[in-house]
């Protein structure tokens, strides 16, 4: 039996070709300006889908969802708008919508769409419902590149999987990561964040684990790790990258088990948090390396996000602007306007330092210069000086291996101010050279073992030891 779409937009233009597209796919299809006349063709049992805009001139498109499925709960709905924002993502998805399509969209997505929620009627777990509240969300952005980020948050909001965020340094991957908190199932817990990066590897695991009094020499008091302190929220762990291999060991048991034990503690204790995870790294490089278990990186990885870095989006730039010069305003500085010829020189930038680097120059800029209009010289002129300053602490092209030990040891002491570092540094240091080195010899040996053994200048049975108590993951064939 041929099915029936029910097509609802004020744009007579975009209902021909929508009714033409889902036509040529062999579906029926009644089209209306009027959110009335949709209303009335699904009272009167009409229709196997509907696709409707949210701006009608007599009645919004999301007020009228509720209705509808008061009245058919099973009847798919696809929401299809031109305001492109998290915030009606979200309340598209909350309010019952199968799926969100921002405008302009692809046909043939459009098509598919459609087949997956004639096919597939459940459609995705639903968002749990919010109080009423502005759009005050952090996420800023219409282009194509942000759609499609909305569009799978949206749909993430009512599920605790777990999410990897890949992105750039500063291409708002805690915002996300808080927008998943803030929107979801978990809002009303807490939401803490860790940079694995930050901390000392040797103190990684009391951080996330916590430990107990007199687990190791400076415990003096029991410390309630970020696991704990997340309990019934969300856990963001910024840079996964970074974490050591034996923390990295810790965690997966956690996701494996939905437990885990405090540094010198004996008693399991439960896990109830949502794991969201971000990092600017390769990853699948890192496990190719020996660097990072693949198993956790599967465990991590349910849901992959990918953060277009600002030189992807440029045309988000006016509208971030304009963001961060509200926040400058509400924070008591003078409101200030940039010129069509500043934005255009913006979009041709290259960004290194993504949304982070503007926000920077938009504050930099409100606060020094007292032009009400800011213009391209002013803008060439800061950004210029950012990029002539040479970075902080770059290695040498040719540095040596030894050279590179020294410089990472030099700041570890630093890092420590007058003190000392915990005992044990020698079998630390050796520990994380020796398994990046056995990983990338097993990588350039395509997972051979005997030639590894070989260029390493170890028997074949050192290695496999090595292998087995540094929980390096050989993977044949694969280079």
């Amino acid at each position: 039996m041929t099915r029936t779409v029910l097509i609802a937009d004020d744009d007579s233009a975009i209902r021909t070709v929508l009714g033409q597209a889902l036509g040529r796919a062999g579906y029926n299809v009644r089209t209306t300006g009027l959110a009335a006349t949709l209303y009335n063709w699904v009272q009167d049992g009409e229709g196997d889908l509907v696709i409707t805009d949210v701006v009608m001139p007599d009645e919004n498109g999301l007020d009228l969802l509720p209705r509808i499925k008061r009245l058919r709960p099973d009847l798919p709905i696809v929401v299809m708008s031109a305001q492109n924002t998290l915030f009606t993502a979200i309340r598209a998805t909350e309010r019952g919508a199968y799926d969100y399509l921002a405008k302009p969209f692809d046909l043939r997505e459009l098509v598919q769409v459609a087949e997956r929620a004639l096919t597939r009627p459940e459609g995705p777990l639903a968002t749990p419902k919010r109080e009423e509240e502005g759009e005050d969300i952090p996420l800023v952005g219409r282009s194509p590149a942000m759609q499609e980020i909305y569009r799978v948050l949206a749909r993430l909001m009512g599920t605790d999987l777990s999410v990897l965020i890949f992105g750039e340094s500063g291409t708002g991957k805690e915002l996300v990561a808080r927008a998943l908190h803030d929107y979801g199932k978990r809002r009303k817990g807490p939401f803490v964040a860790i940079n694995m990066a930050a901390i000392p590897r040797e103190l990684i695991e009391s951080e996330l684990f916590g430990h107990e009094k007199g687990a190791f020499t400076s415990a003096n008091n029991r410390y309630a790790g970020r696991f704990e302190q997340a309990e019934g929220g969300t856990l963001f762990l910024d840079e996964i990258g970074d974490m050591p291999i034996e923390a990295q060991t810790r965690l997966l048991r956690v996701l494996q088990q939905g437990e885990y034990t405090t540094v010198g503690g004996r008693t399991p204790i439960r896990a109830n948090v949502r794991i969201v995870a971000a990092t600017n790294k390769d990853l699948k490089q890192f496990v190719r390396q020996g660097l990072f278990r693949e198993d956790l990186y599967y465990r991590l990885n349910v849901v992959p996000l990918r953060l277009p870095p600002l030189r992807e989006r440029t045309d988000d730039i006016p509208d971030l602007v304009s963001h961060f010069m509200q926040q400058v305003k509400d924070e008591g500085l003078p409101a200030k306007r940039f010129d069509n010829t500043a934005f255009e020189w913006m979009k041709s930038y290259r960004w290194p330092g993504n949304v982070r680097e503007l926000e920077n120059l938009v504050r930099r800029i409100t606060a020094l210069y007292s032009e009400e209009v800011i213009g391209v010289e002013i803008v060439r002129q800061e950004l210029s000086s950012r990029e002539e300053t040479p970075p902080r602490e770059e290695p040498p092209e040719e540095e040596s291996l030894g050279d590179a030990v020294t410089r990472h040891l030099s700041r570890y002491f630093a890092a420590h101010g007058d003190g000392l570092p915990p005992a044990g540094v020698y079998d630390r240091v050796i520990r994380e050279v020796e398994r990046p080195l056995i990983g990338l010899v097993l990588n350039a040996t395509r997972g051979n073992q005997l030639r590894a053994a070989e260029l390493l200048g170890v028997n074949r049975n050192t290695l496999r030891k090595k292998i087995r108590d540094l929980e390096i993951t050989v993977i044949r064939g694969i280079k």
